[in-house]
């Protein structure tokens, strides 16, 4: 540990200083991507093999219906902005994935199985935050949990790691199962043969190395900084607000139930919870759902509907749960809540009653954090093909998290040949906030 603090020292880890009221941002990534024609962007006037076999209901924005599986979550559109013209114009999971969470084009586009690494290696939203920002206390300042995202067979996505940034601005990654039983995270307790007596012996022998050696060299030099890293690597440990934010039973069992007691709704409570504790920006990746159809995630290249009908419920629940806890909590001004995926699916229903990969459009929901509620910006045409108007691409999508959460959109990083980039292409999606 103090050697990675080293290295973030090393690399010129920088914070920001802002007078405004810090703000954070939870990403809810939808492995697979749920269909836009039966969540946000309903076609009920569309022949039969666009609009499917489900109905929509009136939500509680006058105008706005969504699909008939949404029925908590159409209750607090006025909380809500949807994006009805998102693009990618990549249809393949891996390499539009990359797109949506670093907003650069994978090249080329359209490579299912993209492998992580050059030329492909523009670091994630998360990793251009753990470098500009810093936070309050002793966690990262970006976490994904509670796995990474990836394709079937263990084939992890590009664009999810610091890239040519280097390791020391890797989002945190945590891989756990907090609906068990016995949730607890590995490395922030101390093992069992280091009880807090030795643990504290251990400190102060440190310290009292780190001060001989600055007794001998008062230049600043490498002993004082290991002292400095190892001191913050000992305070994640020893600290106890640190510790709490990963406890799920501290919250009340009504609550997560709530959430849901499956996997996906207790990580978005952890999300909560490490955004509570200070952290700016938690990306929540879905995980497969056990039995579930089409290996339990948003895929639904076969009974697109069956389908539906056994994830839209849990997600319904979870999403819709997340903002009225933030809101009765008084957090969700400062919470950006982002609802996406890495592309949305086909027009028409295919021959196995499913919906194929489409980049071409798709809908992003956003909440809280600033987002003026009750909007819809963009639409696609008459049978969710093409974008219509008000297109939004992923780098809006990215310069809009970092101008949440306060990374300046004119910062720059350098690449490993030397040049100065700009942190994003893209603009603020100002029409929403």
């Amino acid at each position: 540990m103090p050697g990675l603090l080293r290295a973030r020292a090393a690399a010129g880890e920088v914070p920001t200083t802002s007078a405004r009221r810090p703000k954070s941002c939870i990403l809810l990534f939808l492995l697979g991507a749920p269909p836009q024609q039966e969540t946000w962007d309903p076609k009920p006037d569309a022949p039969a093999e666009v609009r499917g076999d489900l109905g929509v209901i009136r939500s509680a924005t006058p105008g706005l219906i969504l699909g008939e599986l949404m029925p908590k979550t159409a209750r607090l559109t006025e909380k809500i902005a949807v994006l009805r013209a998102v693009q990618t114009n990549d249809n393949a999971h891996s390499s539009s994935g990359y797109y949506m969470t670093t907003g650069l084009p994978h090249a080329p586009q359209g490579v299912e199985n993209a492998k992580p690494g050059a030329p492909n290696d523009w670091p994630a939203v998360g990793a251009v935050v753990r470098k500009f920002l810093r936070g309050s206390g002793t966690l990262p300042t970006a976490i994904s949990l509670p796995e990474q995202a990836e394709n079937d067979g263990n084939l992890t996505w590009p664009g999810q790691d610091a890239g040519f940034l280097g390791r020391a601005f890797d989002p945190w990654l945590l891989k756990c199962a907090p609906e068990s039983a016995r949730f607890e995270l590995p490395g922030l307790d101390l093992p069992p043969d280091v009880p807090p007596v030795r643990f504290d012996a251990r400190r102060s022998l440190l310290e009292q190395v780190g001060s001989h050696f600055d007794h001998i060299d008062r230049t600043g030099g490498p002993s004082s900084l290991h002292q400095s890293h190892a001191r913050q690597a000992y305070d994640l440990i020893a600290s106890r607000a640190a510790r709490q934010a990963f406890d799920l039973n501290a919250e009340d069992p009504r609550l997560r139930d709530r959430y849901g007691r499956y996997r996906f709704g207790q990580s978005v409570l952890l999300a909560r919870r490490l955004v509570e504790a200070g952290v700016p920006l938690v990306r929540v990746n879905w995980t497969r759902v056990p039995g579930a159809l089409n290996n339990g995630h948003w895929d639904t290249h076969s009974k697109n509907t069956a389908a539906l009908k056994q994830l839209m419920p849990l997600l319904d629940q979870t999403y819709s749960t997340l903002l009225e806890d933030l809101g009765d909590r008084g957090l969700l001004d400062d919470t950006l809540v982002i609802w996406a995926a890495e592309f949305g699916r086909t027009p028409k229903i295919n021959g196995a009653a499913g919906r194929d990969h489409w980049g071409h459009v798709f809908s992003v929901a956003l909440a809280g954090g600033g987002v003026r509620g009750g909007t819809v910006y963009g639409a696609s045409d008459k049978i969710a093909a093409f974008p219509k108007d008000g297109i939004v691409r992923p780098q809006d999508l990215t310069a809009t998290i970092f101008h949440t959460v306060g990374v300046p959109l004119d910062s720059e990083i350098t690449d490993t040949l030397g040049r100065p980039l700009a942190v994003t292409r893209g603009e603020v999606i100002r029409q929403i906030m």
